[in-house]
């Protein structure tokens, strides 16, 4: 976008910037300049393969209105009979077709009225003037960087990097997202670029940039008792699952084994069963794992045999992806996740493993459904749970892991950690989300406090997790919908009391007793398991020697990384490197592979 300029000779760079979402939509691409708009788009089909074509354009007396769009928004059929009663006409059935003319209806309102996961962009020729919107949630990324005279935006930072206005660097508050485990929802890491934040509409027209929200998590007085508060968490389970099974492609569901993706496949199952079809699940394990697994306070029992017994209880076509631990520690995957992501987070197999299920699911589904939010509405992890770390000045999973997990700097240059400043980084993001939440007058000290916690959870912690899930799985074409996520379910939820929302002295509460009738016992009495790493100790070695050849380059990572602490480290027997070494390993290769391909200037002062 820029005002000062026609952009019809830029179709060059828009192809460029459009291409590096090659992966995200794999099945089609377009291109749509007009004076000072241009936009592309990759397509994912999903719906409406042949009628679903963007950018997708509606033409009006005052010029054209212009849309490209991320995502799926489940309640289109109900758009489109409104839209039609209002005098709409329709070319073909797709979501897409909806929202670009809910758009023509309702102007910036339209985002008041979707069910779903999506960013979109909609250029307004009438008016001159761009609208990003993003999901309630985040569900679904959008980057932006405003420049001298408009805008760049794309689904993810590469798109933006693309452009030649875009300078790929990262200074000090970039890199402080990256070593500890905060997540602000405005920060997009790279110098000058930020997020769309959930729930906001950004407007861009000849007098700049204007932002407003549309939906945030608002307190309200909760007053159903116990029975109607887990009937109504059950209908909005039940309708949410419904929806998100609406697809033309092949659709699948993320099966771990817990509580909530069993929820979730039990659900699915049985609005499958309505129309003769059944479920199709897949699980992940690691080779040998079954045979070597040792319980951590972490992960106290393997998920595959719990997986494989819901798929046995609901009647799913189950799969096991098994994966070779030498296909995690690969120089390939780590590219490929480095570069999904834009961004060397160092989470390592735990990133790879998910890269590697998704590109296997991809082989035979195109949408799958997953559990994502359900520890942070409804309360799974266990420092909800303990009163010390609940009543931590921090953010409560700061205070519930080693030091060494939460700031994570053993391996960096000690002049980089004090520049930093980590402490003072986090206490001051600690007190900005603690401002949002609005309180609820008359509110117990307890409730109160869970209230907090939700909100730290739902507006923090929760991004990081969706953020993930989605650039793993759409950097294979894998569309992951996550029914948890619901702004409706979320926004019930976040105003229950604590004594309902843990009303028998467990995590996921209601959860559990919303969807007990639909689970094996095991899986009902289950305690949470954290997502699976590997135990090999062959993958710990691959990461010495990986980071043995790069010390040996004299590589530039050495200007972030201290070469005699990571030395020390490769030298250490495998026995010895614990869950923070290894992190800080896996960080340093990331960075490494960051640095080669980014190519990115190092603001360090």
């Amino acid at each position: 976008m820029s005002y000062e300029q026609d952009l019809t000779g830029s179709r060059a760079v828009l192809a460029a910037m459009t291409a590096t979402m090659g992966a995200r939509g794999p099945d089609a691409g377009g291109l749509w300049v007009e004076g000072p708009a241009a936009l592309g788009h990759r397509r994912l089909a999903i719906i409406d393969i042949a009628g679903g074509t963007q950018p997708m354009t509606v033409d009006t007396p005052d010029g054209p209105i212009v849309l490209v769009y991320s995502g799926e928004a489940y309640n289109f059929t109900e758009l489109r009979a409104e839209l039609r009663n209002r005098g709409h006409h329709f070319r073909g059935r797709s979501d897409t077709e909806a929202v670009l003319r809910g758009y023509l209806e309702w102007g910036d309102a339209v985002a008041e009225r979707l069910i779903g996961m999506f960013a979109l962009a909609i250029w307004d020729a009438r008016t001159q003037r761009l609208v990003l919107i993003r999901d309630q949630l985040g569900i679904k990324p959008l980057v932006l960087l405003p420049t001298r005279d408009g805008v760049l935006f794309g689904s993810e930072p590469k798109a933006i990097l693309a452009n030649p206005l875009a300078r790929a660097a990262v200074g000090l508050d970039g890199l402080r997202e990256l070593f500890t485990l905060i997540t602000d929802p405005a920060t997009a890491v790279w110098h000058g670029m930020r997020q769309v934040e959930p729930g906001t509409i950004v407007t861009v027209d000849r007098d700049g940039l204007r932002e407003t929200r549309y939906w945030t998590l608002r307190t309200a007085e909760h007053t159903d008792d116990l029975g109607a508060t887990i009937a109504t968490v059950r209908e909005l389970l039940h309708d949410s699952v419904q929806r998100q099974l609406v697809a033309d492609v092949p659709l699948c569901t993320l099966l771990s084994g817990g509580l909530d993706s069993s929820a979730i496949t039990a659900l699915a199952a049985r609005q499958l069963r309505r129309s003769g079809e059944s479920v199709r699940s897949f699980t992940v394990e690691f080779a040998g794992q079954r045979e070597d697994f040792v319980a951590d306070e972490w992960r106290s029992t393997l998920d595959a045999p719990f997986a494989d017994e819901v798929g046995r209880h609901v009647g799913a076509h189950h799969h096991t992806l098994v994966i070779d631990p030498a296909e995690l520690a690969a120089p390939e995957v780590r590219a490929a996740v480095v570069a999904a992501r834009d961004l060397p987070l160092g989470l390592g197999d735990s990133d790879a493993s998910l890269y590697l299920l998704s590109r296997a699911v991809r082989e035979r589904s195109t949408v799958a459904l997953s559990g994502e939010s359900a520890d942070e509405v409804f309360a799974g992890y266990r420092w909800f749970h303990d009163s010390a770390l609940r009543d931590a000045d921090t953010f409560p999973w700061m205070a519930a892991m080693p030091r060494d997990l939460t700031r994570r700097t053993t391996l960096l240059r000690p002049d980089l950690v004090r520049a930093l400043a980590l402490d003072d980084y986090v206490r001051d993001q600690y007190r900005t989300a603690l401002a949002r939440v609005e309180p609820l007058p008359g509110e117990a000290p307890l409730d109160a406090r869970m209230r907090q916690i939700s909100h730290l959870h739902i507006t923090r912690f929760l991004r990081a997790m969706l953020d993930r899930k989605d650039r793993m799985s759409m950097a294979v074409g894998l569309e992951v919908r996550v029914p948890l996520c619901d702004h409706r379910l979320v926004e019930y939820l976040y105003n229950v009391p604590w004594a309902l929302k843990s009303h028998d002295g467990r995590e996921k509460s209601l959860l559990r007793s919303a969807t007990a009738e639909l689970l094996p016992r095991s899986v009902i009495e289950r305690v949470k398991s954290h997502y699976p790493i590997t135990q090999d100790a062959a993958y710990v070695r691959a990461l010495q020697q990986q980071a043995a050849q790069v010390l040996a380059e004299d590589h530039r990572v050495l200007e972030i990384m201290d070469a005699a602490a990571v030395r020390k480290l490769v030298g250490r027997d495998v026995g010895g490197v614990g869950l923070p070494d290894r992190i800080g390993l896996e960080q340093f290769l990331d960075l490494a592979v960051w640095l080669d391909r980014y190519q990115p200037q190092l603001l360090l002062t």
